[in-house]
């Protein structure tokens, strides 16, 4: 079995929080790695035969940096038995919870022009009393006009853990 290597970019958290899950749940959980989109920089991609990379979605937009990591390897990804996946808030909505539905991973195809193996969605997580004032008011205020929760005091986690686990599942199986 090759290695298999986990990038995420998260935000808040949660973005790493599914890939460790992932690595838990995974028939090949030994030969995983998981790391941050950051640490990436600094590792040698091509010693990998299956990648996978998260990231989450602030404001309507994936990290800058997945894309300009994208760019840069994409000769050595398209090598590779690889696998994206976004996490976001509107992938709370049943109409908004696949590939082919959700915005952010129709934008983050287009914008990226890389096409993996193995694409998902998992809807994130809203903690509200972890925020800055600004980032609350601003998620607030989205989440009023998405009809989500706006209660301030309030943790909303709306990722479906068994989907994770049926996603890794699927990933194992297409390892090389």
């Amino acid at each position: 079995m090759s290695k298999i290597l986990i990038i995420y970019s998260s935000t808040d958290g949660q973005t790493k929080l599914i890939c460790e899950r992932i690595k838990k749940k995974s028939a090949h959980e030994s030969e995983i790695k998981v790391i941050s989109i950051e640490d990436a920089e600094n590792e040698n991609i091509s010693a990998y035969k299956n990648l996978i990379i998260g990231a989450s979605i602030r404001y309507g937009k994936h990290s800058k940096k997945v894309y300009k990591f994208i760019s840069k390897n994409k000769h050595i990804l398209e090598s590779q038995n690889t696998s994206f996946f976004s996490v976001n808030v509107v992938a709370r909505k049943f109409e908004k919870n696949t590939p082919d539905t959700n915005p952010y991973i129709q934008r983050f195809l287009k914008i990226a022009n890389w096409k993996p193996s193995l694409l998902a969605v998992f809807a994130g997580k809203i903690d509200y009393q972890k925020y800055r004032f600004f980032d609350k008011q601003i998620i607030r205020f989205i989440m009023f006009l998405t009809k989500g929760p706006t209660d301030t005091s309030g943790v909303y986690e709306f990722t479906d853990w068994e989907s994770v686990d049926a996603y890794t599942e699927t990933f194992d199986r297409s390892c090389i």
